[in-house]
């Protein structure tokens, strides 16, 4: 199975543990591709009595009806819950909106005792490759975060001031030092929240194949001038068939991780890999 937590995580863990006092509301990012697969239980855990936001990231790349899905479950679940595109112009406005809504009855307690209740601190937390980056930018509308299209970009931990009303404490991507299944594993791996060195690309491009062979198929074959037969061959023959027609001979883990980079540009359309049917009544802890 494929396992990721190196040094850093353990540290960047002791410091959300270190810092949870200090803020009012934890930013738990999921990547709405896989938003239940993308939950670290120690966020959960750290984050105790907090009130928490779920942020769906990187919206525009997954199904847009199975994402108003996982919003209306984690409400039921009694979740504060949104999901965002990080590089639309009004994401910032947008949650800074929703969080003063969320804290309104912290903020008049707060004003009623005789404190002057402005500034609110959120932490932002969430998996590698999770889009921390790119909405800490859009929030403070400059490039005061690094951004990277790869796990483990974020290295430190640093406070962000977004306006008057909104600090926002940054923190590296977290992951926990053991997946439940394969699967999981694999569908972290595909969005990119493990780190490419970590795995077998052949492995993780078959599991890609078979999950867009049965819910998008159209898009596969249009991205990799597939036909009817070609569909019809075996997850392994197929990913022989599109390493030939890439032209890289027997190179297929080239080809496999050339499938994978394509999944995360959304060029073979949008996925989420989590339903919530899937989840046979479980709760998110």
């Amino acid at each position: 199975m494929i396992q990721w937590f190196p040094g850093h995580m353990a540290k960047a863990i002791r410091q959300f543990e270190e810092n949870i006092h200090l803020v009012d509301i934890v930013f738990e990012l999921v990547d709405a591709r896989c938003p239940y697969s993308s939950i670290n239980p120690e966020v959960a855990r750290i984050s105790q009595d907090k009130p928490r936001l779920m942020i769906l990231t990187k919206s525009d790349l997954a199904n847009p009806n199975i994402t108003n899905q996982w919003l209306s479950y984690f409400r039921a679940q009694g979740y504060a819950a949104i999901a965002i595109d990080s590089k639309k112009n009004t994401t910032g406005k947008y949650i800074t909106k929703v969080v003063k809504e969320l804290l309104a009855d912290k903020i008049d307690e707060a004003q009623k005792k005789g404190f002057d209740k402005k500034v609110i601190r959120a932490i932002c937390v969430g998996v590698p490759n999770v889009g921390k980056s790119t909405l800490l930018n859009q929030i403070v509308k400059r490039r005061a975060a690094q951004v990277g299209n790869r796990a483990g970009v974020t290295k430190g931990q640093q406070w962000l001031r977004s306006s008057d009303e909104l600090e926002l404490l940054d923190t590296p991507g977290i992951l926990w030092p053991k997946f439940q299944n394969d699967e999981i594993a694999n569908k972290l791996a595909l969005s990119g929240a493990i780190k490419d060195s970590i795995y077998h690309s052949d492995d993780v491009g078959l599991f890609a194949l078979h999950f867009f062979r049965e819910f998008n198929s159209d898009e596969l074959m249009n991205r990799y001038h597939l036909n009817e037969d070609d569909m019809e061959l075996s997850d392994v023959d197929l990913l022989l068939k599109i390493t030939e027609k890439l032209g890289m001979h027997d190179d297929y883990e080239r080809a496999s991780m050339r499938i994978i980079l394509d999944a995360r540009k959304g060029k073979i359309g949008r996925f989420t890999l989590d339903t919530v049917s899937d989840l046979n009544n479980e709760e998110v802890e």
